[in-house]
């Protein structure tokens, strides 16, 4: 596949991960190559193998001041957590003897595999010690007045040197000064992890007792990392075997893995390349990054304290951007950051954030940028520079307003916006820029007042189709000048308006360019509920009624149907509305509800009936008003609204269809646009991401904020083949598996999108 532009990948997540260095490589290479002998041979070949092991233990030690004590090879900082865990937890169970209940303490921002490992081996050893995290400040720096009160009754604490989010450094001399004058028994481990090559350590000379490490965080192999333990510390081997390293860790060595980690302490002790950068250096590299941030994101905040942070890590996030619209916008520029921690490749809120007690919009939001010692120069100027370029791209979107663009893409017809599973309407006519929002959501407000002022939008109304329960309306801070001296009723339709007669119907409605916004009463949902249909203005004159939009609220929801357990519901009233709007409506007429649990994007009156059959029913004349409010009272009766969740606003009882769709790899693209006419090929990635970077062959855009407009084009052509890509197969598997729903016979998408293709 040929990329229209073929950005150099920036690599800006070394906190997850960094390259192999090139000299570490070959090392690696080298020993599996030519050194490959086993350490526990006593042959020639052997020997030199052990050789290359002991040279690295040594010199580990002398990177993180371990003049004494255990240095022993894992896999890895987990199985080095799950070593000292084990460890500390078996011997403490032997000698402790309290009247009290023992603790475990762990600070509340350490990695996700400390607390896990706790719980798992407290279960196993049969401890059932309390565990208790640890609070942090805004900065994330532990209450050491907490680890105070606690520590003398702790079996173990776990800290961590560096947090893998933040960046933010704990110091080190204090925990210990607070931990022993209150508990000098207690063990004690500390992550190390991030603090490898960004932090002088001096291990020796404290009491801390273990001590994990990882190669891959640090331009080693994968595979490759140590732990320390202090000479007093229990042990109890977490690997029994053929008794290797010493019989404190059996398995055959990870020479290849050894070898590339003596290459990194070389560079450390200062014998190797010079590739690290200074202190320094690193500083005045993430100054220059947080520049560019905030010369390209104006409203940046940043989630990490510098000034107690190591300099490699910047975390922040973009009000008004969600987590993943930025991780998307920077990879379609092949830049390569993370949604804090990338242990978890589900974009959810921060633990570690959270627990700092930044809110919850700061932490769903957050991004996590991260560089190692071996950055360069050259590779921070392109970065920032490419960091520019996503935000002229978000400019092109109208994402942020630079009026200096003349090449914007401009709106014509219905965009979809949603906040969780609520959903915001926007459609424009772009012949005459005149524009109408249904279903104003609060936190799209900057949002909508953006794209309006970028596109240079008319606003002829703001409407909700209801009060709703679950969400709060922008109407009023989306009205513009013009728009604030309109008499309106509560929900935004203006008093004066137009009417037209449709089988004997009289309807109310309003000009949108040479659309006509027709508003329909449908109660049921609540006392004041309406649906909006949007048709042709000449058509509806003539009195043909043609909706090409509903906007039908909370009436008919995707797989269910808006619950009537409000005080101002009325499931008769709801029966009714459901028959009006099927009469004016064609079976495959387009639904817009408020709400898109799903993924589904829009729905049809046909594609509903053949999986609600309430609503089959209720079009079929099968059933009566009366059986119909049994029947509603008892599907209402499914839904439980929680407290601090998203309200409900019906009931899905049942998991949303799977339709099948051809899933294409990429070596099979090609033969099947040999064997397939007319296939349209469709990039279903936001504009801003399209601008930056697609295929030549995949010349349309069709973003999924705007796939319920294509829908409403393609939709008397759905036996048109397509085949949709998106970044990583994930969106263009959603699209799909809509398009198929909705009738679309012949869908495919590129499985593993861009990031296989290339």
């Amino acid at each position: 596949m040929t990329e229209q532009q073929q950005l150099s990948q920036i690599y800006l997540d070394a906190n997850a991960t960094t390259p192999v260095l090139p000299a570490a490589a070959q090392a690696a290479l080298a020993t599996m190559q030519t050194q490959f002998g086993n350490p526990s041979s006593s042959h020639i070949t052997g020997l030199q193998a052990k050789q290359i092991m002991e040279q690295t233990r040594s010199k580990a030690r002398k990177v993180i001041g371990a003049s004494s004590g255990q240095v022993i090879f894992t896999s890895g900082a987990t199985e080095g957590i799950q070593t000292a865990i084990l460890s500390a937890l078996y011997q403490a169970k032997q000698i402790y003897s309290s009247d009290k209940k023992p603790c475990i303490l762990y600070g509340a921002t350490e990695h996700k595999a400390v607390p896990e490992s706790l719980k798992h081996w407290n279960h196993i050893l049969d401890i059932h010690a309390e565990i208790k995290a640890i609070p942090v400040n805004k900065d994330g720096m532990l209450d050491l007045d907490f680890i105070a009160k606690e520590v003398p009754n702790a079996l173990m604490i776990c800290t961590m040197a560096v947090n893998n989010e933040t960046g933010a450094e704990q110091d080190l001399s204090k925990l210990e000064q607070v931990i022993r004058s209150n508990n000098p028994k207690t063990f004690w481990m500390v992550d190390c992890v991030q603090a490898l090559g960004k932090v002088e350590l001096d291990i020796a000379n404290t009491s801390i007792d273990y001590a994990p490490f990882s190669g891959h965080k640090l331009y080693a192999m994968k595979g490759i990392g140590f732990v320390y333990i202090r000479e007093q510390a229990p042990f109890t081997p977490f690997i029994a075997g053929g008794g290797q390293e010493s019989g404190l860790r059996s398995g055959t060595e990870n020479l290849p893995g050894l070898a590339s980690l003596n290459v990194i302490f070389d560079e450390l002790l200062g014998q190797g390349r010079g590739v690290f950068a200074t202190k320094e250096t690193l500083c005045d590299y993430r100054d220059q990054l947080a520049k560019a941030l905030t010369t390209a994101f104006p409203t940046i905040v940043f989630n990490n304290n510098f000034t107690c942070s190591v300099p490699t890590t910047l975390n922040f996030a973009i009000p008004g951007f969600s987590a993943k619209e930025i991780l998307d916008l920077f990879d379609a520029a092949n830049i390569r950051v993370s949604s804090g921690s990338a242990c978890s490749s589900k974009v959810t809120g921060s633990f570690v954030l959270d627990a700092m007690g930044l809110p919850q919009a700061q932490s769903e939001a957050a991004i996590r940028l991260s560089f190692g010692p071996a950055a360069t120069q050259a590779e921070i100027d392109a970065a920032c520079e490419r960091i520019a370029y996503c935000a002229k791209a978000l400019g092109h979107s109208c994402l942020v307003n630079m009026g200096d663009l003349d090449n914007k893409s401009k709106l014509d017809g219905l965009v979809q916006f949603k906040v969780g599973g609520s959903c915001c309407w926007l459609f424009v006519d772009g012949e005459s820029q005149e524009a109408i929002i249904i279903e104003p959501l609060e936190e799209l407000t900057q949002r909508l007042l953006t794209v309006l002022e970028c596109q240079g939008l008319t606003l002829k109304a703001v409407i909700d189709t209801h009060g709703h329960a679950d969400h709060t309306s922008a109407r009023t801070q989306l009205l513009s000048n013009e728009l604030k001296d309109q008499v309106t009723d509560h929900l935004g339709w203006p008093t004066q308006c137009h009417v037209v007669t449709v089988d004997a119907l009289t309807l109310p409605f309003i000009d949108v360019g040479k659309f006509a916004l027709v508003k329909i009463a449908t109660s049921g949902h609540t006392q004041d509920s309406i649906s909006l249909a949007l048709c042709h203005k000449a058509e509806l004159k003539a009195g043909k009624f043609n909706s090409i939009y509903t906007f039908c609220g909370d009436l008919i929801l995707m797989g269910t149907l808006g619950r009537t357990n409000f005080e101002s519901s009325d499931a008769s009233q709801m029966y009714q509305s459901i028959k009006l709007l099927s009469s004016l409506l064609e079976l495959d007429s387009l639904l817009c509800p408020s709400h898109d649990y799903n993924n589904e994007f829009v729905t049809t009156l046909n594609a509903e009936t053949q999986r609600n059959q309430l609503l089959a029913d209720v079009l079929s004349q099968r059933i009566s008003v009366t059986e119909f409010m049994s029947k509603k009272t008892e599907l209402d009766s499914h839904i439980h609204d929680q407290a601090n969740q998203e309200i409900m606003c019906g009931a899905l009882t049942t998991c949303s269809q799977k339709h099948s769709f051809l899933e294409l790899h990429t070596d099979a693209l090609q033969a099947h646009l040999d064997s397939t006419k007319d296939v349209q090929l469709i990039d279903i990635r936001e504009p801003h991401e399209y601008a930056l970077n697609h295929a030549q062959q995949f010349d349309k855009n069709v973003p999924l904020t705007r796939l319920a407009n294509f829908i409403g084009l393609q939709r008397l052509n759905k036996n048109q083949p397509l085949v949709l890509v998106c970044r990583s197969g994930s969106r263009s598997s959603v699209a799909a598996q809509a398009l198929v729903r909705l009738g679309f016979e012949h869908v495919a998408h590129l499985k593993g999108g861009y990031a296989l293709a290339q």
